[in-house]
């Protein structure tokens, strides 16, 4: 299968860009998982990774608590996940999933990056059948004795796919599945780098290298805007 997160890390202009997308993510990461499953890490496994993540960048004590306030329904400023669907330079699918407290701010921001590169925002909707909403974990290898042992495990639980490289361990499973997959990690006393719901493509777009660089241009505009929590493309060969 590959590491099939249908992300391409675009060029950024400015390390400091970057690791503010690296922050917003991480921190919606902690600020969903306290609305889903309450504000102690001990008790609540996918609090427990995002906080682990936090950690390994570096992501400010402060910064943090805002999250988990967020999550528990204080100081959320009236925050909302919303969705963007479109296409982009030679009708490569774009998936935007963002976490905003201002809409109009956010569609027209959208709205324009797609439009600069060539591309147009699409209705909702119009992506339905070119992703799938996948349940994904991914474990250090340094955690996975038996790789064979672990698959039949997580088969039970419900994973359909895996893969595996120097680093990582990573299984794919129906979004219906992202339940028992992570009890039965925990169960296994293993806690993955990173467990998400994940838009992987089921077709893809083959691309010349000029469209490449308007979708680097496209993706690096969405990725860099302090409102876009994760971006998902089809592009055939890339992650």
């Amino acid at each position: 299968m590959g590491r099939k997160s249908a992300k391409i890390a675009a060029k950024k202009g400015a390390a400091d860009k970057a690791k503010s997308q690296i922050y917003t993510k991480a921190l919606h990461d902690v600020a969903t998982a306290v609305k889903s499953g309450g504000g102690d890490p001990e008790t609540n496994f996918l609090l427990k990774i995002a906080l682990d993540r936090c950690k390994k960048f570096n992501v400010p004590k402060d910064n943090i608590e805002r999250a988990i306030a967020r999550g528990m329904g204080s100081g959320g400023e009236g925050y909302e996940d919303v969705n963007y669907e479109g296409y982009g330079p030679n009708g490569v699918a774009v998936f935007v999933e963002t976490s905003t407290n201002n809409v109009t701010r956010t569609v027209a921001n959208v709205r324009s990056y797609f439009n600069k590169s060539g591309g147009s925002l699409g209705k909702d909707g119009c992506l339905q059948f070119i992703f799938d909403r996948k349940a994904v974990f991914t474990v250090p290898k340094e955690l996975v004795t038996d790789e064979e042992e672990l698959q039949l495990e997580l088969i039970d639980a419900g994973a359909e796919d895996f893969d595996s490289d120097e680093e990582f361990f990573e299984i794919y499973g129906p979004m219906d599945a992202f339940g028992t997959i992570q009890n039965k990690l925990q169960e296994l006393n293993i806690t993955p780098e990173e467990a998400s719901l994940q838009r992987i493509p089921t077709t893809f777009k083959a691309i010349d290298d000029e469209t490449m660089a308007l979708m680097e241009k496209l993706i690096g505009s969405l990725e860099d805007d302090e409102d876009v929590v994760s971006v998902y493309h089809n592009i055939e060969g890339e992650e």
